[in-house]
């Protein structure tokens, strides 16, 4: 297919003396000529504002650390190192509608509770003694757990390793926020007590929704909300899981194989506006290419490799970060040959399928392999 905008069916306009005067009249009642936008507001295909961008995690954990002695976590509210795209810093997004950063916490140190309308995930990437409480229930995280904090529920963070004993934490946030801010629907409170008194067992939805093959029966339906009742994922059952799906499977050309962070009552994704996955690539895999909508963050959990995003190689290692724009192509390569490769992801996918917008198409030519720019 051309791509031209010289056809029938496109705005083709040009300019006249009369139109220039025609274009300031309507200007001058809050208005406009559809037509000398309309090519531009409705592109062919998707035009995202977004670039691919790699964040080294080697380069920026001695900067997300020097801010320990730098801010204090009251003052700052989360003690956090934003990662934004070249393409995106109107919005703070790290890619699309998505925000990432890492935030940090030292031996003893805990966060006040608050609420926002923006939806939030984290996954711990290093430290131990981590914990967050949602709406109440306190939950124990480690290195690769994933956990979330759905939109308007009260949280706070805090790390009770004994201070001159342990180290930092360092999780990866995730949110909603440029989409939020986007339809003008952004809310915070800070909690009248300023923490939270947690239930008297710790991990209660895990211990209740985290066996991951029996439901629980007969006192489910009193959940009714549209996010998922578990909110905390650890790794010790994800990896695994991962694993035994190899066993059975060959997985996606394109992903590996991938497995989804699921709602244990519905299966759907954790939270209505995003998603996340964790893939494994097998020693030596390097999958095909494809594209979608949607914008995805991805965070190395273990191994090295590379990703070939619109083109653009990115060699990435463990605790590294990247980003892929909506609609750019994009593979990824295992480049160990004895050890597999895990990527932890999260993604605006239930915003994609819920709206109408999802797409996906894979790479035709060469062997389903991109060309180097």
């Amino acid at each position: 297919m051309t791509y031209s905008d010289d056809v029938l069916g496109r705005a083709r306009v040009s300019d006249t003396a009369d139109l220039k005067a025609y274009y300031e009249r309507l200007a001058g009642h809050e208005a406009g000529a559809l037509w000398t936008v309309a090519n531009e507001i409705e592109p062919w295909y998707p035009q995202p504002k977004s670039v691919p961008v790699l964040w080294s995690y080697e380069k920026l954990r001695p900067l997300v650390l020097e801010s320990l002695a730098l801010v204090k976590g009251d003052e700052a509210g989360r003690r956090v190192v934003m990662l934004v795209n070249p393409g995106r810093k109107d919005v703070s997004a790290a890619v699309g509608m998505l925000y990432t950063g890492l935030q940090v916490m030292g031996p003893g140190e805990s966060m006040t509770a608050h609420r926002h309308q923006a939806s939030a995930l984290r996954f711990v990437v290093e430290g131990q003694g981590a914990w967050t409480v949602v709406d109440g229930q306190k939950l124990r995280v480690g290195p690769r757990d994933f956990a979330i904090t759905p939109n308007w529920t009260w949280h706070e963070h805090g790390n009770e390793s004994p201070e001159g004993t342990g180290g930092p934490v360092i999780w990866q946030d995730g949110l909603d926020i440029p989409l939020v801010n986007a339809h003008d629907a952004g809310f915070y409170e800070v909690h009248p007590e300023l923490y939270q008194q947690p239930r008297p067992i710790p991990d209660s939805s895990l211990l209740t929704y985290g066996s991951g093959v029996l439901r629980p029966f007969g006192f489910e339906d009193g959940w009714h909300k549209p996010y998922s009742p578990l909110f905390a994922y650890p790794w010790e059952r994800a990896y695994p899981a991962l694993l035994d799906a190899a066993k059975a499977s060959e997985g996606s050309p394109y992903d590996g194989i991938i497995l989804e962070y699921s709602n244990p009552l519905t299966g759907g994704p954790v939270m209505p506006t995003m998603g996340a996955h964790l893939q494994l690539l097998r020693p030596g895999q390097a999958t095909r290419a494809h594209r979608h909508t949607g914008s995805v963050v991805y965070n190395v959990a273990k191994g090295s490799g590379s990703s070939v995003i619109a083109g653009q190689r990115f060699d990435w290692r463990e605790g590294d970060i990247f980003a892929v724009p909506s609609w750019a192509w994009h593979e990824h390569a295992n480049a160990d040959a004895s050890e597999d490769a895990v990527l932890f992801s999260f993604d605006d996918f239930p915003v994609m399928r819920s709206l109408g917008f999802w797409r996906e198409e894979a790479y035709p030519d060469n062997g389903g392999h991109q060309p180097l720019g």
